[in-house]
């Protein structure tokens, strides 16, 4: 049977005091996050923020043209819609479900009004969005300098870590909108990770098979997005590789 989905799956939710989250949690409600689904629009005013249990939300910045490019991602880490909390009430990044899953929404009023008792929630909020600016700051730095097989390894890595297991639904379409790359570069990097043992992957699905080896051929901007979500987070599960061999 499959485990039912609590509030505690989000490890925001789940490092608040009982007493914080006896204010919180009677106002959270349970939504579905089907995959490819729009949260908001750039430039939307933001009503509600949205804690992620088993689901991935991609932040992106989309051009004119059309093209976009993802900025950041955020799980069961996190949440999203930072900007009610620090004033801005509306972003012009698009908030999209990059995997499927569920999520606890919030109205965002009822976090602001946490938020501003100064208390815990307030030194949560503003870590986790420095962890936040820490990974879009590495994400633009990695598109900038390194190649779309480094690229799609930090992706995947930083996916998996949002996820309790080890599997992504994900087409090389999406990966490549994220990316801001040809969908033809995506096909390419995947087939190589895939000779190597690294992922199977196949109609749609991916699996990592070797986490180890993944994070050799990753870019350094994984680890230093890592570090400093684990140092500035430390209530956030340690990464494991276990039950991902190491064919290394």
């Amino acid at each position: 049977m499959a485990e039912a989905i609590m509030p505690q799956h989000n490890h925001l939710l789940a490092a608040l005091s009982g007493e914080v989250q006896q204010r919180l949690f009677p106002h959270l409600e349970p939504v579905e996050m089907p995959l490819g689904k729009v949260l908001y629009e750039s430039g939307d005013t933001l009503r509600h923020v949205y804690f992620p249990t088993d689901s991935i939300v991609s932040l992106l910045y989309v051009m004119e043209s059309g093209a976009s490019a993802e900025i950041s991602v955020v799980g069961n880490e996190g949440l999203v819609g930072v900007a009610l909390f620090m004033g801005g009430e509306s972003t012009p990044s698009r908030a999209i479900v990059q995997s499927g899953g569920h999520a606890y929404r919030l109205l965002g009023q009822r976090l602001k009004d946490e938020f501003n008792r100064h208390g815990e929630l307030l030194v949560l909020m503003l870590r986790y969005t420095q962890a936040l600016i820490t990974q879009m700051a590495q994400t633009a730095v990695c598109n900038r300098h390194h190649s779309i097989d480094q690229q799609l390894c930090r992706w995947l890595l930083l996916s998996l870590d949002r996820l309790p297991g080890n599997n992504l639904t994900m087409t090389q379409e999406l990966i490549a909108n994220m990316l801001g790359v040809r969908r033809e570069g995506v096909t390419e990097a995947a087939g190589k990770l895939q000779r190597q043992g690294v992922i199977e992957y196949s109609r749609g699905h991916i699996t990592v098979i070797d986490r180890h080896k993944l994070e050799q051929l990753s870019c350094e901007c994984y680890e230093v997005v890592k570090r400093e979500t684990d140092r500035l987070l430390p209530y956030l599960p340690q990464r494991k590789t276990a039950g991902l061999p190491s064919t290394a």
